[in-house]
């Protein structure tokens, strides 16, 4: 499962530095797949590839957010999600839209990157 920030963020951006997978954004701000990992092109597998510089739009505008794409919960780098160790309103919570296994946790980690 991924983790997701809810809109009790207080915007301290105490999450952001924490992210070993660089997936956690200020609201507002586009994200790319190739932000602190190895992925120069993602290929979704329906023809569609994207350059891993590509600026894609804001998961939200109000505050920080989570690229759940990205998300691997710290699987293979920390033994918790560091966003919630460190935030401090507890906002940094799992996203039931996303839920995901261990093993596909860490394929994920493996797949950004290229391990």
């Amino acid at each position: 499962m991924a983790i997701m920030i809810t809109d009790e963020c207080i915007n301290c951006g105490a999450c952001e530095p924490e992210c070993p997978n660089t997936a956690i954004y200020e609201g507002g701000v586009e994200w790319t797949w190739g932000d602190g990992t190895s992925l120069d092109e993602v290929d979704f597998g329906d023809g569609t590839i994207v350059s891993g510089k590509a600026k894609q739009v804001p998961v939200s505008d109000e505050f920080y957010y989570i690229v759940s794409d990205k998300c691997t919960e710290c699987m293979g780098f920390h033994e918790e999600p560091q966003c919630a160790a460190v935030c401090p309103v507890d906002c940094c919570v799992p996203d039931p839209d996303h839920e995901e296994e261990e093993e596909t946790l860490l394929a994920k980690k493996s797949w950004l990157h290229a391990e």
